[in-house]
């Protein structure tokens, strides 16, 4: 595991008003967090516990009510949302628990967007994302929608459009979560390959104990509160 930060969270927190309006609930209490270079970090929590809406945060799809936020050495605090846009689409790969491909487009289709939407020409998204497919064993789904794919491979060709534009992190929200057992290993394993290959890092949010200890990094979010270990 490589030493450099590239990810730090500093005194996160996160507060909703309460449905009376007279007061407010934390879900998040200080919540600090460093990500190094080709580390995987796992996040366990009760249902509720606030594991979502830190990788929320993290990725730049909510803002924290108080607490910085460094990518790179980069303070993104006060960013724009073009600019939290712009970071997203090139650092970051989102994995959710459901994949959320757009059902009218192929595989292949889907992998490409990130790529058309940076600005890079057709012929260079297809051949990225024709790639991934081959790596991850789409090459004969390349022009299947996803309602033509198992859970199992619809997940792999989320990861792929995750990786399409070669991010430095990857946040997966129970990537896991609605797959079998046998589903569940091939994927981790492409996370471990990552990982291993390519040097991303990787922030898993997971309820199974077992997928989490498996992970270099072990954090345990609960009342708001992040400590590492179960």
């Amino acid at each position: 595991m490589n030493s450099d930060i590239v990810l730090r969270c500093s005194e996160i927190t996160k507060s909703f008003p309460t449905t009376s309006g007279s007061g407010e609930l934390r879900i998040l209490k200080g919540v600090n967090l460093d990500l190094h270079s080709g580390e995987i970090a796992a996040i366990v929590g009760s249902s509720g516990s606030g594991k979502s809406t830190l990788l929320h945060i993290i990725g730049g799809l909510d803002q924290p009510t108080s607490g910085t936020l460094h990518w790179s050495g980069k303070s993104i605090t006060s960013y724009n949302p073009e600019q939290l846009a712009e970071l997203r689409n090139q650092h970051i790969g989102f994995v959710f628990q459901f994949h959320h491909l757009l059902p009218e487009f192929t595989a292949l289709e889907n992998v490409m967007m990130p790529s058309l939407i940076r600005g890079d020409s057709f012929s260079q998204a297809s051949v990225r994302a024709e790639f991934l497919l081959d790596e991850f064993g789409l090459s004969e789904r390349l022009q299947h929608r996803p309602s033509q794919l198992s859970g199992g491979e619809q997940q792999r060709v989320s990861l792929a459009r995750a990786l399409a534009n070669q991010p430095m992190v990857i946040l997966a929200d129970e990537p896991t979560g609605n797959l079998d057992e046998n589903n569940t290993h091939t994927i981790l394993r492409l996370l471990f390959r990552l990982r291993d290959t390519e040097n991303i890092s990787i922030i898993l949010i997971t309820h199974e104990k077992e997928i989490a200890r498996q992970c270099d990094t072990l954090y345990t979010l609960s009342n708001g509160i992040l400590e590492k270990g179960l």
